[in-house]
């Protein structure tokens, strides 16, 4: 894997974005903006699964009015996603916002972009270039084509924008739900500019396909060294998106949170019912944030290599299983027993990992 492309920094609330700091997950909302008490639930429960930045929709004055008490009483950062109105980035900037995702060039003549971004440089608010590719310009359309190349002309003009307002605090996303032109896009971007990068694959689809369509966009960037912050688009709760996103960063070790679950994908020489033992435990491995490996194998050949190598491990025989800890048998279990016993040994191995540091990652908090 790549070592990641050195881009500029950008600082949101208490989050760095760029500059070799580690890849942030983000998170959107899907409650209304302007029921606060309910977005304030689903970004606490977005924080409680490792979401460190969060976006929420402002498509009116209501809404960007809500934003001042959502700012107030978010934990992590929040972005407000403005299109067309520059009153409403305004509003926003004035209730406190951390960031904007506005496109410069769609909000009117320039002295309205000159009014927002005087207001975003006077709070040191940063601002994302958010290019979609099924709504480019359609004068770029015209001459291009909808391609890669077109997506990153559409992003130049806006930077031009800023840039000519002598404005630097720029992120940039180039998101399509074509996976390929995503890629070509991101990579033609880095190759260009050193702004910070958000990651996307937009309208991914469903839990199943978008989170393939997700993991081979973002990872395939991700294992070149490009990317400063991600987000997985998923027609699915937002809690989904944001593990999905961790999964990511973990399989590529560019960030660690929560258990690994390493589990053989079964045999002819599987001699105990594995399945109900890895979905149970996958379950609640969901609510474990120490950083620690969990094996799971089905038989001899394969098995007690892997249970030894990881913080807790199992390796299956017939109806029955032998429970691994600090790399030595710990115990023998009867196949109704397994759940139950492995975690058991899943909590105190996470225990010993939180009071004694081992593995506990430093950019997470």
């Amino acid at each position: 894997m790549q070592q990641p492309s050195k881009t500029n920094a950008v600082r949101v609330r208490d989050l760095w974005i760029g500059g070799g700091a580690p890849v942030v997950v983000q998170g959107m909302t899907k409650t209304d903006t302007r029921d606060i008490n309910a977005t304030l639930e689903e970004i606490q429960r977005y924080v409680e699964v490792g979401c460190e930045m969060v976006r929420v929709a402002v498509p009116d004055h209501e809404a960007a009015d809500a934003v001042e008490q959502i700012v107030k009483r978010s934990p992590i950062p929040v972005v407000a996603d403005i299109h067309f109105d520059y009153r409403l980035a305004l509003a926003v900037i004035k209730h406190g916002v951390d960031k904007l995702r506005l496109n410069p060039g769609n909000i009117g003549d320039r002295q309205r972009v000159e009014a927002v971004v005087a207001a975003a440089k006077e709070r040191q608010i940063p601002i994302r270039i958010g290019v979609n590719s099924g709504s480019i310009e359609k004068g770029l359309l015209h001459d291009l084509g909808r391609t890669a190349e077109t997506m990153v002309a559409s992003a130049a003009k806006h930077i031009q924008i800023l840039n000519d307002l002598d404005y630097d605090q720029i992120v940039v996303s180039l998101k399509a739900s074509d996976v390929p032109t995503m890629v070509e896009a991101y990579r033609l971007m880095s190759q260009r500019y050193r702004y910070p990068l958000h990651l996307g694959v937009t309208e991914a689809g469903t839990l199943f396909q978008g989170t393939i369509k997700s993991a081979v966009g973002l990872g395939t960037l991700l294992a070149e060294g490009i990317g400063d912050t991600i987000r997985v688009s998923l027609t699915a709760p937002g809690e989904e998106e944001i593990r999905v996103a961790w999964e990511i960063l973990k399989a590529l070790k560019l960030r660690d949170r929560g258990a690994n679950l390493v589990a053989c994908p079964t045999c002819g020489r599987l001699q105990f019912d594995m399945w109900p033992v890895t979905n149970e435990l996958e379950r609640r491995l969901a609510t474990i944030k120490e950083p620690i490996t969990v094996a799971v194998m089905g038989c001899a050949v394969n098995g007690p290599g892997e249970a030894r190598e990881a913080h807790v491990g199992l390796a299956g025989g017939k109806d029955m299983g032998l429970i691994y800890r600090h790399g030595q048998i710990a115990r023998r279990v009867a196949q109704a027993d397994m759940i139950e016993e492995l975690w058991k040994e899943v909590q105190d191995a996470a225990e010993e990992v939180r009071l004694g540091g081992q593995g506990a990652q430093s950019d997470h908090t």
